[in-house]
C-alpha cells in the first residue's frame, strides 16, 4: 500500500483554556501509527471560523487524511462545520438525511438547535457504522468528528478501516546507560540505515533503565537487521532488557 499522511485539528476554546484536557489527538495519534498511517502534524485552535478555515485549507492541501475534533454540536460556539466549509470554499447546507433522522429521533417540536446539528459543508457524505449511532460526516480528505472522547474513539475506530496502510514494525531496547554514552552507537546505526525510525527517549529516576530506544520501519527485515546492529554497537552492559 502507498505511504499515508495525516494531520489532526483539536478544535475549542476549553483546550486552549486548560479547562479540558485534550484526550483525542492522543488516541488518533496511537490508533494512525497502528495503521500504518504517519501522523505529520497536530494543531490546537480556537472556536474561530475564520481560524479554522486556515488550518483547514492548509491540511487539507498538505496531508492525505485529517481529523477534526470539537466544535460540532448545537450551540454557539460550534463552529467547526462553518469553518471547514470556509476553508474548502464551499457553502454550509442542511443535509436531508440527517434532519430526518433528527426529526425521527426527537419526536417532539424541533427547534433551531436540532437542526443545526444537520449543517454540514457543501458536497459532504454520511459514513454510517453498525454500533455508531450518529453518522460521521466526511468531505473530500477530510473526517469531521466531535470532541466528546467516548464518541469520538467509536467513531474512529470505525473508521479505521477506511485508511489502513502497511504496519510499522516496532523493537525496543531499554539501556542502563545515559544518552550522551550510547550516542555514538545510535549515530552509527543511522548512518548505517538512513531509512530507520530511530528514537531515543530518557527516563528520569526509574529504577530499571535511563533511556528507551525505539527502532521502527515499514520493512520488518530492515528493522530487524537494524535492530541487531544496535544490540551489538550497545554491547550487553548497556542493555537491560528488549521488546
Amino acid at each position: 500500500m502507498a505511504e499515508r499522511t495525516a494531520g489532526i485539528i483539536v478544535i475549542g476554546n476549553e483546550i486552549l483554556s486548560g479547562k479540558v484536557t485534550d484526550a483525542n489527538s492522543p488516541f488518533m495519534a496511537e490508533g494512525l501509527r497502528a495503521a500504518g498511517v504517519e501522523l505529520r502534524r497536530i494543531v490546537t485552535i480556537p472556536d474561530e471560523v475564520d481560524l479554522i478555515a486556515q488550518a483547514v485549507r492548509s491540511f487539507h492541501e498538505s496531508y492525505d487524511l485529517v481529523f477534526t475534533s470539537g466544535g460540532v454540536g448545537p450551540t454557539h460556539d460550534d463552529v467547526t462545520m462553518e469553518g471547514i466549509a470556509g476553508g474548502l470554499d464551499r457553502k454550509v447546507v442542511v443535509d436531508p438525511a440527517l434532519e430526518a433522522g433528527i426529526r425521527r429521533h426527537i419526536k417532539g417540536e424541533v427547534n433551531a438547535a436540532h437542526l443545526k446539528m444537520a449543517e454540514v459543508p457543501e458536497g459532504a457524505v454520511l459514513i454510517h457504522d453498525e454500533g455508531v449511532g450518529f453518522p460521521t460526516i466526511q468531505v473530500e480528505n477530510i473526517y469531521i468528528l466531535p470532541g466528546i472522547p467516548e464518541i469520538l474513539r467509536k467513531k474512529f475506530d470505525a473508521l479505521r478501516v477506511r485508511f489502513q496502510a502497511d504496519p510499522y514494525h516496532l523493537k525496543i531496547i531499554y539501556t542502563r546507560w545515559n544518552e550522551s554514552e550510547i550516542a555514538g552507537a545510535l549515530n552509527q546505526t543511522m548512518s548505517e540505515f538512513p531509512e530507520l525510525l530511530l528514537g531515543s527517549y530518557p527516563k528520569i529516576d526509574n529504577p530499571e533503565y535511563r533511556v528507551k530506544l525505539t527502532v521502527e520501519s515499514k520493512d520488518e527485515a530492515y528493522a530487524k537487521r537494524a535492530f541487531d546492529r544496535l544490540l551489538a554497537l550497545l554491547t550487553e552492559a548497556a542493555v537491560v532488557r528488549t521488546e
